[in-house]
């Protein structure tokens, strides 16, 4: 099983993610600076699928890229620390809300990806007890996991699972590739993708 194809489709920006097909939904979470972005062109081995910006917090909407013409990836807004007003930012963060409460669509899988250098934040836990209250299938990924050593890197999966014990934890990096494979073959499962 692999990705084979990935294009973007369209962003939205409003309570409204039912973009009419019923094709599954696998959404990404995390906070602005976690490498969400980074974490899907490497799943779809495309370097300019979805746009890496320097600044933290710049995608203001959600953008639906479709997969193998079977499901889409939905890379959410970022939330925590950007350049915009705090008043953008709550409103970026209410989005994320709707969709996980109100939203006529549920995801298939929620993907939180985090800097695994930080660890679970505030915000990541506020985010969790959200998903958990909503009945959400929550996955975390902890990305740049090139960035620390084998004990470094245990210890913070480790510290992560005394937190959250049902939460799979996947190490990733989207510079090296690690995790990919596993991180890939659980998103097709999940959309019974078979491609």
């Amino acid at each position: 099983m692999e990705i084979l194809k990935a294009e973007f489709v369209k962003g939205v920006v409003g309570g409204d993610y039912d973009i009419g097909n019923n094709l599954p939904q696998i959404a990404f979470f995390g906070r602005s600076n976690a490498g969400k972005s980074s974490v899907i062109n490497s799943l779809a081995r495309r370097k300019k699928l979805v746009r890496v910006s320097k600044d933290p917090g710049e995608t203001k909407e959600a953008n639906f890229y479709k997969i193998n013409e079977a499901f889409y990836l939905v890379d959410f807004p970022g939330y925590g620390y950007s350049k915009h007003s705090i008043k953008m930012r709550n409103k970026m963060t209410k989005r994320l809300f709707w969709y996980v409460e109100n939203s006529n669509v549920k995801p298939e899988a929620v993907f939180l990806i985090i800097d695994i250098k930080v660890g679970l934040t505030n915000l990541d836990r506020e985010m969790i007890e959200k998903l958990k209250e909503n009945n959400h299938h929550i996955n975390i990924v902890g990305n740049k996991a090139d960035k620390l050593g084998k004990v470094a890197r245990e210890g913070k999966v480790s510290d992560i699972k005394k937190e959250e014990p049902k939460i799979p934890v996947l190490l990733y990096s989207a510079k090296t590739k690690e995790g990919r494979e596993e991180l890939v073959k659980t998103i097709l499962k999940l959309t019974n993708c078979r491609v």
